[in-house]
């Protein structure tokens, strides 16, 4: 019988839903004995402003940079090895969508504000993903409160 999934992807916002989207791709990872990537994107700075500052960005960038790569480390560590976290600069689902082309990606796992169906997913990083992924896309509930699932560590 050969594994559904060889390489998951788990794309995390860095919120404290993160852990919980974790966990639930690392359940299906190991069922299915498949590797396990965890990714984070940040925008760069220049997007937030229009590209129009008359300053160089690049120090603060790598500090978002860096503190991105200690949180994810965080949520990640001793789940997934550190070779496989990885903290991108770009739109959240075209890095995703990159990552899981070159990597041979065949899940992507992210988090999902389901507050009240799917309407308000529309425009949502997890709707992006959903729409450009040439692989599964298992969005995960999150941030709905209390659903038995955030049990203390």
């Amino acid at each position: 019988m050969s594994n559904e999934y060889r390489h998951v992807l788990v794309a995390v916002d860095l919120t404290k839903d993160s852990k919980k989207v974790l966990k639930r791709a690392l359940h299906i990872a190991d069922r299915n004995q498949a590797r396990l990537s965890i990714m984070h994107t940040l925008e760069p700075l220049g997007f937030a402003y229009g590209g129009d500052i008359p300053m160089d960005l690049t120090s603060i960038q790598d500090q978002l940079d860096e503190h991105a790569k200690q949180r994810l480390a965080e949520i990640a560590d001793p789940y997934v090895p550190s070779e496989n976290q990885h903290v991108m600069v770009g739109m959240p689902d075209t890095e995703i969508h990159r990552f899981a082309e070159d990597q041979q990606v065949d899940l992507i796992v992210v988090g999902s504000h389901g507050r009240h169906g799917f309407a308000l997913l529309l425009g949502s990083t997890s709707t992006g993903v959903l729409h450009g992924a040439k692989c599964d896309v298992l969005a995960v509930r999150v941030g709905t409160g209390d659903d038995g699932e955030d049990s203390a560590e």
